[in-house]
């Protein structure tokens, strides 16, 4: 069942940033994600209720401008927002 409130995310280990685009196709990336937290979102039943309750308020983020998408790093794990993962 693909997400109603995430489109898509990825985490970059080195960096410790997880970058998520919303459904409403906004981009934010969180700073000093740990490993364990991505791992969790991408294991989560639902996507959105994970986001609310473990990151959201928790990190520090930036908002990525929209005509200048923050780019995908080759080391960067990524995953769709579907709960088949």
């Amino acid at each position: 069942m693909p997400s109603t409130v995430i489109r898509s995310y990825w985490y970059d280990p080195q960096r410790r940033e997880l970058a998520i685009v919303f459904q409403t196709r906004r981009a934010y990336t969180y700073s000093e994600v740990p490993h364990e937290t991505y791992a969790a979102l991408k294991a989560a039943f639902s996507k959105g209720e994970f986001f609310n309750r473990h990151i959201r308020g928790k990190f520090a983020f930036t908002r990525d401008e929209p005509d200048r998408p923050r780019r995908r790093h080759q080391s960067w794990a990524s995953g769709r927002a579907s709960s088949d993962q």
